[in-house]
């Protein structure tokens, strides 16, 4: 039985390099893949931390390929594995997927082609995988490895935890001498480690966190919706994009706002039925300039490359969550935006999902630091690439590619507006929300105020130096640095904390950023060109790339498949920059393997050599 599980090493003709041409229509490996490649066909098993859309799935797939037997991946969703196998069989692999999804007799039919050993890859859901029937055929048919997708999910440290992925260290004990590959683009140190020790895996590699096309930009909230629509006003009509919101209802009313103004905008939600959300879906993935307005129930598994925008119009539970959630942007490498509005809200309704929970309390500390990170993030006046690389572990210097760098924030010290705050907050007897706790440095003249006499207090008045944008940007600030907590289980009242009081007793300084009423230009918008067009110089090279994203559009639907799995943007840019005028120039573009150029090549050809 141990011979029969045994990997064996790439022939010459079955080397890597040429798999990766020949196939997935590259020309070089990048970063780390190809050690990774060359450690797992020799046998050795590891942990793999690669950024979304840099190829962690080619470390995999192409050691698979290179050796004797079946690729066994474990994904926990059925939209990833059928996105994966529908692309890789578009490139000639045998591909298959076993999931719910599927009737008794396919899940047959699958089975004899494992034991015909005529699967080069099998997706299969974990709960599947540790059926005593399939571990049982897994003893009879060659394996080439295991490889574990999203495996942070294995780790209750993870962002993502799912229980049914704890028993899959099951494998390591029955499998021994079966190369394991477990990736994911996020996990911390405490989560990679568990990821480790739980599959016994001798070795990581990791290949940074950095998503250099990714801007990174987050604002207060004042009016979310229209806040949402100022941001559209930037983007082009046809740019596929995703809107997360925290709650079903939101998800509904932004979804109908953005169709009011003539986006193509579209809800998805678990409270919809299953026929909806798959139809939904279908629509995103096979259509462009689609906009998913979605809870967090949506994202996994969705491998579309072109996705220019990711917004958030609630604060996501914590720095991993919020890392994979934009990572759906710009999977293709090209220019994307992460844009996010919150407020002291967020964070009060985010710690009381925490505490109503039903984890265990040191649990319920690591969330809470999560989302003290999160926060922090969301207020600091430095680079946000830098503080959410620096988070993982990953150092940088400042990017040049996030709203901070690009204008950077009027920062004041804020020594005595602090005082002040965490001040009033305590003579108004640490009862009252922040709203209220401004009003009264406003010197508001209020009822509810002079009923509990705080208009004769030392604070009252003391703070027109700031109007109230500044003064809640102040608040969230103290919050994110510990200085003022918020007690969720009476109506959100702002409490000191020992360290806010250990600053007013020590006269200890602090730097703050000042908030400032957004001004909205009334100025029209001028239309603006996708991304893809805009990277290309001349109106005539503009006007051939949209020829053939036309004539890709036509096959997708002719065969039913979406657009990317033809070709990539990024594929259809370099067939405009190099126009290709033969079957070996087209081979040369990068993303054309041989099962695509024999596909697909001729009618590209076509189109390229009418225009040229």
């Amino acid at each position: 039985m141990t011979a029969l599980h045994s990997p064996s090493l790439s022939t010459p003709q079955n080397q890597p390099a040429q798999i990766l041409e020949n196939i997935f229509g590259y020309s070089s490996f990048r970063g780390e893949q190809a050690e990774i490649i060359d450690h797992v066909i020799g046998g050795g098993s590891c942990c793999v931390l690669m950024p979304t859309g840099s190829g962690k799935s080619l470390c995999y797939q192409i050691p698979a390929l290179c050796m004797n037997g079946v690729g066994i991946i474990v994904s926990p969703l059925i939209a990833l594995m059928d996105d994966q196998v529908t692309a890789l069989r578009e490139l000639g692999v045998r591909a298959a997927a076993i999931h719910s999804g599927l009737d008794g007799r396919d899940v047959q039919g699958i089975y004899q082609d494992l034991r015909a050993g005529t699967l080069d890859l099998l997706y299969v859901a974990p709960e599947r995988l540790m059926t005593s029937d399939f571990l049982n055929l897994l003893d009879r048919i060659p394996i080439a490895l295991f490889a574990i997708d999203e495996a942070h999910c294995i780790s209750q440290w993870g962002h993502d935890f799912r229980p049914e992925y704890r028993q899959i260290f099951v494998l390591r004990e029955r499998f021994p001498h079966i190369p394991c590959i477990a990736v994911t683009a996020t996990a911390d140190d405490p989560t990679r480690q568990d990821i480790m020790e739980r599959l016994n895996l001798p070795r990581l590699f990791t290949a940074g966190f950095d998503r250099p096309n990714i801007r990174y930009e987050v604002g207060s909230k004042n009016s979310p919706s229209r806040q949402l629509l100022d941001f559209l006003k930037t983007r082009a009509r046809d740019e596929s994009g995703i809107v997360y919101c925290l709650s079903r209802k939101k998800v509904e009313e932004t979804a109908k706002t953005l169709q009011e103004n003539g986006y193509k905008a579209m809800p998805y939600h678990a409270g919809l039925s299953a026929d909806v959300r798959a139809r939904h879906q279908n629509k995103f993935i096979k259509d462009e300039g689609v906009i998913m307005v979605a809870t967090i129930a949506f994202g996994m598994g969705i491998n579309k490359p072109d996705v220019r925008f990711v917004a958030h119009l609630d604060m996501p539970k914590n720095i991993e969550a919020y890392y994979q959630e934009t990572g759906r942007a710009g999977r293709d490498g090209l220019p994307a935006v992460a844009w996010m509005v919150y407020g002291m809200q967020d964070v009060v309704l985010q710690r009381q999902m925490i505490e109503d929970s039903d984890m265990p309390e040191a649990q319920k500390r690591v969330v809470r630091h999560k989302l003290s990170c999160l926060l922090n993030y969301c207020e600091t006046i430095q680079c946000r690439r830098k503080m959410l690389l620096n988070y993982f572990g990953d150092e940088q210097g400042a990017c040049g590619n996030c709203d901070i760098c690009l204008n950077p924030p009027k920062t004041i010290d804020g020594t005595i507006a602090a005082q002040k705050l965490i001040s009033c907050v305590y003579r108004t007897g640490q009862m009252f929300g922040a709203q209220y706790v401004i009003d009264v440095l406003l010197g508001k003249d209020d009822e509810r105020i002079q009923k509990f006499g705080h208009d004769k207090i030392s604070t009252f008045g003391i703070g027109s130096e700031y109007d109230r944008t500044a003064w809640q940007g102040i608040v969230r600030q103290l919050v994110s640095q510990n200085l003022l907590s918020v007690n969720m289980e009476n109506h959100s009242e702002l409490m000191i904390t020992e360290q806010g009081a250990n600053f007013l007793k020590n006269k200890e300084t602090i730097q703050l950023r000042l908030e400032e009423k957004p001004k909205r230009s009334r100025e029209k918008l001028a239309a603006k060109a996708s991304v893809a067009a805009a990277s290309l110089s001349t109106e005539s090279d503009r006007q051939l790339l949209q020829l053939l994203k036309d004539l890709r559009l036509s096959i997708a639907r002719e065969h039913n498949l979406p657009p990317y799995v033809i070709f990539h943007d990024k594929t259809l840019i370099d067939m405009v920059l190099i126009k290709p005028k033969t079957v070996d120039q087209l081979s040369m573009v990068h993303g054309v393997g041989q099962s695509k150029l024999q596909k697909y090549g001729a009618e590209f050809l076509r189109v390229i050599c009418e225009v040229i």
